[in-house]
């Protein structure tokens, strides 16, 4: 019973840890940081924010390489984080929280919402195979092991989305080892 329990009560508090955080970071008032329906601004994962001109879903950025910043492209964080559990012998290890965001043309931000719900499954689907396959032990964070995850949820975002999709940039990553 104990053997069931335990996997189950890893999860539970990794959702609740990941909840929490997120309503502590982007809460549901509108702050600089979200629009006034509550997403969030848009990131791009290198400190520069936009605080929305007119839209609340985000809007053009700079690309934090210091650039000019590109009128064809805009960044949408997705609002809730990610959690993949590691598996190993039929009990969970670790659970890994992701975050994303899309950097999509310009315009389209609200078809990234409108369809998010198929979206987040293919991420899901992605990140369980990447998990399945060991993509999250030891240095996975390394560029060489990050690469097929990218690439793949960049083909999972334009078999949703179509080619309106850039990149995806994974923002914030961590893994919480049981």
């Amino acid at each position: 019973m104990l053997r069931l329990l335990l996997p189950v009560l890893l999860l539970l508090l990794g959702v609740g840890g990941g909840v929490g955080a997120g309503l502590m970071l982007g809460g549901g008032e509108a702050t600089p940081e979200a629009g006034a329906d509550g997403h969030a601004a848009s990131d791009d994962g290198h400190g520069t924010e936009d605080h929305g001109a007119g839209d609340d879903h985000g809007a053009t950025q700079d690309d934090g390489h210091g650039a000019t910043p590109t009128s064809g492209t805009e960044f949408v964080r997705l609002n809730n984080q990610f959690v993949v559990p590691i598996v190993r012998g039929g009990a969970v290890r670790s659970l890994v929280v992701l975050s994303l965001t899309l950097e999509i043309e310009s315009g389209n931000n609200q078809a990234v919402f409108d369809r998010e719900p198929r979206l987040r499954d293919s991420f899901l689907q992605v990140m369980f195979a990447h998990a399945n396959a060991g993509g999250f032990d030891g240095s996975f964070t390394e560029a060489t092991a990050m690469d097929p995850l990218r690439a793949a949820l960049r083909d999972a975002a334009r078999q949703a989305l179509g080619d309106i999709v850039s990149d995806v940039l994974i923002v914030d990553i961590t893994r919480q080892d049981a």
